[in-house]
């Protein structure tokens, strides 16, 4: 599991005295425990987390990495370039964890079958579509990106 990862990555970076990969790692075991909180997210008495724990902290990991391009686009228009730097060896972190995304071709094919299984003719489809995109692939997909796919897709 991700969470696990994120554990041990933390103690060896600890042990090796990586204080920015420690700060970053704690920032995301921290939103992952928030987000826990949010939920209200079940746990079985032993403390395993629920089945569909992956899910939930690959969404809180693209939601930290998409705030931080965002910082970073910003940073770099202000002439901050030292903190621009710092956000992205926060992403780069980060990204350790995320599973690989889809390409644009496996995007593009996943569209098309998605849209051929329901039918989807025009624009007044394109929210069955994104659910049904999202429910299958919301781990390994930028939805953002998705949704601009999808549009051109019906269109």
């Amino acid at each position: 599991m991700i969470r696990d990862d994120i554990k041990a990555a933390l103690i060896t970076a600890m042990k090796g005295g990586d204080k920015a990969g420690t700060a970053t790692l704690r920032l995301i075991q921290s939103a992952i425990k928030n987000r826990d909180i949010e939920a209200r997210a079940p746990q079985s008495r032993d403390g395993v987390a629920p089945a569909d724990d992956d899910t939930l902290v690959v969404e809180v990991l693209q939601k930290m990495v998409k705030q931080r391009r965002e910082s970073i686009d910003m940073f770099v228009k202000g002439g901050r370039q030292e903190l621009a730097d710092n956000e992205a060896a926060e992403v780069a972190v980060i990204e350790q964890f995320l599973p690989s995304q889809m390409d644009e071709a496996a995007t593009a094919a996943a569209i098309e079958a998605i849209k051929a299984e329901l039918g989807a003719t025009g624009m007044k489809d394109m929210g069955r579509v994104m659910a049904e995109l999202k429910a299958r692939h919301a781990t390994t997909l930028d939805m953002s990106k998705a949704s601009a796919a999808v549009k051109a897709a019906l269109s």
